[in-house]
């Protein structure tokens, strides 16, 4: 309860993140999806429908997805495969707005912001029958632009 009324509230937040290399490839595979493409099985279905959803199906996207080598591969074959075409096809940008741009915006400006990227992701990945949820982080910065008064600056 505040003793009097505000007209902002401003909270700062800080946060120590450990940070160690990890190999991104240390995973298992269920049987089923060794390969792409795969179906889920059908006692999974109910489950992953919201991962499922495809809310975006506008004509540039529609165009990106007929480019797509859909011929049989492993799974972590295809998934590479994937993630490289849009990391050449989409630039990054930091965007200050709030919220995420369409898959559309993204495709036809060709940049995006991290979000802007991981949610064309989420789309492409759903339109090829993955389950998939979006996530974004935050940029992380390994190396200092400024240099420390009172530590070292690496």
């Amino acid at each position: 309860m505040l003793p009097e009324k505000a007209t902002e509230l401003s909270v700062e937040v800080e946060e120590i993140a450990n940070m160690v290399v990890i190999n991104p490839f240390d995973f298992f595979v269920e049987e089923f999806a060794e390969k792409f493409p795969f179906a889920y099985p059908e006692s999974q279905l109910k489950q992953l429908d919201p991962y499922l959803e495809i809310t975006e199906d506008w004509p540039l996207l529609q165009a990106w997805m007929q480019s797509v080598d859909r011929s049989p591969k492993p799974i972590v074959d295809f998934l590479v495969y994937i993630n490289q075409r849009l990391n050449k096809d989409i630039n990054y940008t930091v965007r200050m707005e709030v919220g995420v741009q369409s898959c559309e915006t993204t495709l036809s400006t060709r940049w995006g912001s991290c979000r802007d990227s991981a949610w064309l992701l989420v789309q492409v990945l759903r339109h090829l029958g993955f389950a998939a949820r979006f996530v974004s982080g935050y940029l992380v910065q390994l190396t200092t632009d400024v240099k420390s008064l009172d530590a070292p600056s690496d």
